[in-house]
Parts: C-alpha cells; structure tokens; sequence
C-alpha cells in the first residue's frame, strides 16, 4: 500500500509539473482544435509507455549508468523541441484569412506530435526509470508493474486531456485566434528555450 500511495503522489506531481508536454498540448489546443489536443494528449500517453517498456525491460538501469546513452537521449529531444519551436516562430500573420482556412492537423499527426514530444523527453526518462528503480521494490510482481505503467500513462492522457479541453473551450479562446500567429510564435519561443536548457543541462539525474 506504500509503494502504491508513493507511485500515485509522485505520478500526479510530475504530471502537472509544467514542460514541453503541456506546452504542446495547449498550443494544439487553442490555435488548432480541442480534438487535435486530445489525441495529442493521448499521443503522450503513448510515449510514456515506451519509457515503462525500456524500464521494464531491463534498458533502464543501462540509461542511468550510461553517460553517453543518456546524452543522446537528451540531445535527440532537445533537437526534436526546438524543431518543432523552429517551426511555431516562422508562422506569418493570415492577412485577413479566416482561421477556418488553415491547415488542420491530421488525426496522426497530432498523436505524432505527442508520442514524439514524451518519448523524446529525457525528463520523463529520469522520471519513470527513477521511480520504478528507487520507489517499486525489487520483489514487486511484474503484474503490478504493468498496472504502474498503465496508470501512469492514463494520468497523462488524462491530465492533458483536461489541459486540451480548457484550452479549447469559451469565447477567450476566439479572441485570442485573433493573434494567432504571435500566440504560436510564443508557444515555439517556449519550445525553443526548453530545447536550449535541455541541451545545455548537465547529466545530473
């Protein structure tokens, strides 16, 4: 019962912790579409399985002990988050053209954002292999671990979901599609910087 309560609490704090996920989410969802917000939610839901997968597998406690291993991890997400925020800062103003005309983000590759956003994440790499390494004890049947893992990726899809569904919701987010192309230059500024400190942090874990 402790180690579960100690799973719950330290889930739900790096859940809302503010990052490159919620970033993502609530760009997506308040330039784009609540949908596009929701399957990028799920998107990272997905990403955070892969995390479970490689902990559980054994690649975890590789990642930790390697330096290298875990810079190139670190490295691969901050060219991925600056990339993105590359992109979100070249976006132009529409000149009149009604949000309606722009280009929506298709199903997958909102849940491509997403995945990509969370696997790449060396946050959620400390996080997940921290957890299940220093928290989940050694004898804790592997059943139980899976249901860690799930859990912990439903309290992501399900925490940026809420995230999505504020975001895209009442007349606020009308009035700020006006400035659209300065939100999404904003939202890519914020990505950008992620991705600079990433790359610039030390291997501290």
């Amino acid at each position: 019962m402790t180690e579960l309560l100690a799973v719950i609490t330290i889930t739900l704090l790096a859940v809302i912790s503010p990052g490159p996920d919620f970033a993502m989410v609530s760009r997506n969802s308040l330039l784009l579409s609540r949908r596009a917000g929701v399957l990028t939610a799920v998107g990272i839901g997905l990403g955070v399985l892969v995390h479970v997968g490689y902990t559980l597998l054994g690649l975890g406690l590789l990642i930790q002990q390697s330096l290298w291993l875990f810079h190139a991890i670190k490295l691969a997400g901050a060219a991925y988050l600056v990339y993105l925020g590359v992109k979100m800062l070249r976006t132009r103003p529409s000149h009149g053209v009604p949000e309606a005309a722009s280009a929506p983000l298709s199903d997958g590759a909102a849940l491509r954002t997403g995945f990509l956003t969370n696997a790449l994440n060396p946050k959620t790499t400390v996080f997940i292999v921290s957890l299940f390494l220093q928290v989940v004890r050694p004898g804790t049947p592997l059943s139980l671990q899976l249901g860690y893992g799930a859990f912990i990726s439903a309290a992501h899809v399900a925490w940026f979901s809420l995230v999505a569904l504020c975001f895209s919701a009442g007349a606020v987010r009308s009035r700020l599609l006006a400035a659209r192309h300065w939100i999404d230059r904003a939202f890519g500024g914020l990505l950008v910087v992620f991705g600079v400190l990433l790359a610039l942090s030390g291997a501290t874990r």
